[in-house]
């Protein structure tokens, strides 16, 4: 057990990247708290871990309050006694198009929920950490912060500033025992496909799509969780600042 008597939170964990970096924690000793800004998603994926043998609670939280930020947080402290990993996984995106078809309305939500959600849990999260001795958080952040592609520009700026924060906080919180690190998939099967496309979800431009990826697939909840598992995990602990591309060699 890779993650015995560790506690994690997973934002975005209702479902995609975030509900398989639940599961494969979950599976690996830890006790989870699966937060969604829907609901009834995160019930169902902590009822699933529940299941399987696992510990889990839901909490509904969007990431772009303070507020529900802080609640998430203690939720773990005050249903399992302490708090080891955040992953800050929940992400959106404007649909694919033209740089300046992007609304003001979609520009301020993709920075909300991107980066300004890392921004609010670190205030929260870091004075935890310090009084249980350190922890880990990782943030998922994407290729397109590392080889940006034209239909997503504001998109891709938030991930590049995702990367950016990621080392930085990295250098400013190893004193506390706090490591940072993240991780780039490539596209993947989620929710969000067809919005990072931009054209309708067929196996025609699926296939379009793919034929970027070297090793010829796009990535799956699972090469996530495995990544965040790795990051998490005592084997890692040496490790912070790290982009970790998740990506079949899409970046290369």
């Amino acid at each position: 057990m890779r993650l015995e008597n560790k506690v994690a939170v997973v934002t975005g964990a209702g479902s995609g990247f975030g509900a398989g970096i639940a599961k494969r924690y979950a599976e690996e000793g830890a006790a989870v708290v699966v937060a969604d800004i829907n609901g009834p998603a995160a019930e169902k994926v902590a009822a699933e871990i529940g299941h399987a043998g696992g510990r889990a609670t839901a909490v509904t939280a969007d990431v772009t309050r303070r507020d529900q930020t802080a609640a998430m947080l203690h939720a773990a402290v005050e249903g399992f006694g302490r708090l080891d990993i955040l992953v800050n996984n929940a992400g959106w995106s404007h649909r694919n198009k033209w740089l300046l078809d992007v609304t003001e309305e979609e520009f301020d939500r993709v920075y909300a929920i991107n980066v300004k959600s890392i921004y609010l849990a670190t205030l929260e999260v870091v004075p935890l950490f310090q009084r249980f001795g350190g922890g880990v958080i990782i943030n998922t952040s994407s290729t397109a912060g590392l080889r940006p592609r034209p239909g997503l520009t504001w998109y891709n700026s938030t991930k590049g500033a995702v990367n950016n924060m990621t080392k930085s906080m990295a250098v400013e919180l190893a004193p506390h025992k706090i490591r940072v690190n993240g991780i780039c998939p490539v596209i993947g099967e989620t929710a969000l496909m067809e919005t990072f496309m931009g054209v309708p979800d067929t196996p025609e431009n699926r296939q379009r799509f793919m034929a970027t990826i070297p090793l010829g697939r796009f990535s799956t909840p699972l090469d996530i969780a495995q990544a965040a598992l790795f990051l998490a995990s005592d084997e890692a602990n040496f490790l912070t600042g790290v982009l970790l591309e998740v990506d079949g060699g899409r970046c290369i």
